[in-house]
């Protein structure tokens, strides 16, 4: 029986890579707190951290891009 990936909200991944960023828990601890394993807040963490100023990545893109003259 084949099982679907579990897939988490952009906002689940802001929370936990700022707390994570914030250090008052350990990998463990927070994974543990969350539900989720360790492994997958790693990479959450620089990601969260480019995004800081509260731009998202689409955002970046957007303005990064000449607008199309019509």
């Amino acid at each position: 029986m084949k099982k679907t990936r579990k897939r988490y909200s952009a906002d689940l991944k802001a929370k936990v890579a700022l707390e994570a960023i914030r250090g008052d828990l350990t990998l463990a601890e927070l994974a543990a707190k969350q539900g989720i394993h360790h492994t997958m807040i790693a990479p959450w963490k620089p990601r969260q951290s480019r995004n800081w100023r509260g731009h998202s990545p689409d955002q970046e893109m957007r303005r990064r891009r000449p607008a199309r003259r019509m």
